[in-house]
């Protein structure tokens, strides 16, 4: 039986978005508020969900949140540890644990990542969960709050959906991907052999990915490193772009920045998304 309590639980979402103003979270200031905090739908957009789903926690009366949606709205909401793990237990689930991957962002971390606008910037978890991105990385690599919570994962979507669907590759190279992202998975693992998510990704994986099963046996581990990425990009052509990853240490976090030289038309084509966003240029 669900054991949530939806009243308190609304009332502690509320009080955690009201706290909250437009800078705190990246956002411009916009215009004189007649309410203090955060809107809803800027809210439900920092999480990836609707705003209906926001509006029926906050009257209380929504479904019972899963932890991934847990994860999401208490990042937005820039919680503490303290009240994010009341947030999990109102919502009748137990908050993160030691010997589990880390899911939530340090408040530095995500202050670096709201004031890295110039550039694509993405956070991944230990098992390349999309924990958080910027309006930049969204514009290059696609909407990630159009993609159910539970499914944003590098991983899931490079073996089971649609992957990164702009990335471009040659057969060499994503099998070569395939191994390395296997390998990566593998390292996870020993680190955190307990972790329950990990175990039912993995499980989903090897069962429903011949090709992951495939390098999975071969026993090979690796780590996540900065490469060059091509990406191809709907409405702006063939980019090609440094992909850097850095590694956040304690909570075994990383920072992907896209980045390209200067004087160079993937720079050029950068400097227009940071104009046009998700926004496309008319029929495809």
């Amino acid at each position: 039986m669900e054991n949530v309590d939806r009243a308190e639980l609304a009332t502690v979402l509320r009080g955690a978005r009201s706290r909250l103003s437009p800078v705190d979270v990246g956002l411009p200031a916009g215009a004189r508020r007649q309410v203090r905090g955060l809107r809803r739908e800027e809210v439900a957009s920092l999480a990836g969900v609707s705003v209906d789903y926001i509006v029926r926690l906050e009257q209380g009366r929504g479904p019972k949140p899963s932890d991934q949606v847990l994860g999401a709205l208490t990042r937005a909401l820039r919680l503490t540890d303290v009240d994010r793990d009341l947030v999990y237990r109102l919502a009748g689930s137990e908050p993160p644990q030691a010997g589990r991957i880390p899911m939530v962002i340090r408040p530095s971390v995500q202050r670096l990542l709201d004031r890295l606008t110039d550039l694509p910037v993405l956070v991944l978890s230990a098992k390349s969960d999309t924990l958080a991105w910027n309006s930049l990385s969204a514009a290059l690599l696609g909407d990630f709050s159009a993609i159910p919570p539970e499914q944003r994962n590098i991983m899931w979507q490079r073996f089971l959906g649609t992957g990164m669907s702009r990335v471009v590759m040659t057969p060499e190279e994503a099998d070569s991907n395939a191994a390395a992202c296997v390998g990566c998975l593998r390292a996870v693992k020993a680190t955190y052999p307990d972790d329950p998510d990990l175990t039912r990704l993995l499980t989903e994986l090897r069962t429903r990915s011949e090709e992951f099963e495939s390098h999975w046996q071969a026993g090979r581990s690796s780590t996540m490193h900065s490469l060059t990425k091509t990406i191809a990009h709907p409405d702006l052509g063939t980019l090609t772009l440094d992909c850097d990853a850095m590694h956040v240490p304690h909570t075994d976090q990383t920072i992907v920045i896209y980045s390209a030289p200067p004087n160079t038309p993937t720079a050029t084509a950068l400097d227009l998304l940071r104009v046009t966003g998700l926004e496309t240029f008319g029929p495809r």
